[in-house]
Parts: structure tokens; C-alpha cells; sequence
């Protein structure tokens, strides 16, 4: 992964402490009826963590965040129902969890949290039932996801995310430097869920593969 730039760490650790708090109060608001319940997930300091951080991250974007604790939330309070064994059923909502994520294209690492909340609750979460994932389950999520909207483009960055376009050159120009990646790195205001070599070698070998089809011609 990408080192932060000099206040790139500092914009998101502002962003999710004020996120953190507003997702709270609204919760702690929202439930002021019914104690017993928690007003704020943990697994939500996760979620933002990559929405504030990491906004440019295929994992941080809206849909992914919304279904992925939603699919993850009812999958554990099926297990729960289902499985009489705890540690079974924990097992079953994180894998099932996974698996759905996948397949609905919304695989969200914070959701296996859920997904193990609601497999292993708290008896207020089972007197909750289904209700659980519309609050407060739901409600931290959409409270969230709105503090990150509104942080992000007020800190000038695209969220939900979308690519910069890149001017593609007419002809090829030669052999791309370690040192040219570096260089545009220091200059884009955006944290790569990649590492730099990882980085490089994408690119050296999509590099090769480009060579290859023009020697061949």
C-alpha cells in the first residue's frame, strides 16, 4: 500500500472521528427507547477506516459498504437461528458471508464483523430479530456513508470514486523508469490499496506484454 501523503493520514483520521460521532449521536438518538441495543456497531470503525482512508478502494465504495453489512448482518442472524452451535455457526455467517459478498459484488472486509455480531448476539440483538438490520444496523451505515460523501468532496476527493481520466499517447514513447511511477505517485492525492511493487510490476509486465504484440507485427 501506498505511504500517505504529508497530510493525506490526517484528513482521514479527521474525517472518521467526526464520522464516528455523528454515526453515535444519531444512533444513540435513534435508540434512546431501547438501551440494551447497540447504538453503534464496531464494526463501522472498520468501515471507516477505508471510507475516509482508503476512498479510492474498490472495498470503500457505497455499495459495497451498504450490502456488504446488510448480506453479512442477515446471514448471521440466520446462522444463529439455524446453527445451535456457536462456533459452527460463526464459521458459517463469515464463510456465507464471504461467499454472497462475492457474488453481489459488494465484498466489504469490515462486514465479517457483522457477520459474526449477529451470528454470536447479544440478547438484545436477538429480541431485535430482522429489525436489527434496519437499527441500528442500517442507520450507522447510511449516517456513515453520508459523512463520507460529504468529507471526501469537501476535501477534494471523488467519492463514490471515480478515475481521473488519463490522456493515452498517441505513439509509444519507451521503456517506463521505476522513478516515473515514483514521481507521479508523489503527485497523486490518492492512497493506492496497492503496494509500489506490486504497482510496478503490473506495470512492467502489461509494459512487456505491449512489446511483445508489436514485435510480433
Amino acid at each position: 500500500m501506498r505511504a500517505l501523503g504529508r497530510i493525506g493520514w490526517l484528513r482521514g483520521a479527521l474525517g472518521a472521528t467526526v464520522a464516528i460521532l455523528i454515526t453515535g449521536l444519531v444512533g444513540r438518538a435513534t435508540l434512546a427507547g431501547s438501551p440494551a441495543l447497540p447504538w453503534l456497531i464496531a464494526s463501522m470503525g472498520a468501515s471507516a477506516v477505508l471510507v475516509f482512508v482508503l476512498p479510492a478502494s474498490p472495498l470503500a465504495q457505497p455499495w459495497p459498504v451498504l450490502g456488504g453489512h446488510l448480506i453479512a448482518g442477515a446471514l448471521g442472524i440466520l446462522a444463529h437461528w439455524l446453527i445451535p452451535l456457536p462456533w459452527l455457526a460463526a464459521g458459517v455467517a463469515v464463510g456465507t458471508a464471504i461467499a454472497a459478498m462475492s457474488i453481489a459484488r459488494c465484498l466489504h472486509p469490515p462486514a465479517g464483523g457483522t457477520a459474526l455480531l449477529t451470528a454470536l448476539p447479544a440478547p438484545a440483538v436477538v429480541a431485535a430479530g430482522p429489525g436489527f438490520l434496519l437499527v441500528p444496523l442500517m442507520l450507522n451505515v447510511v449516517v456513515l456513508l453520508a459523512a463520507g460523501f460529504t468529507w471526501n468532496r469537501l476535501t477534494g476527493h471523488s467519492y463514490p470514486h471515480r478515475a481521473a481520466p488519463i490522456p493515452t499517447p498517441a505513439n509509444w514513447v519507451g521503456h517506463i523508469e521505476d522513478q516515473d511511477v515514483d514521481d507521479v505517485l508523489e503527485t497523486w492525492d490518492e492512497m493506492l490499496d496497492i503496494s509500489r511493487e506490486d504497482l510496478l510490476a503490473l506495470i512492467h509486465a502489461v509494459e512487456a506484454k505491449v512489446r511483445a504484440r508489436a514485435g510480433s507485427r
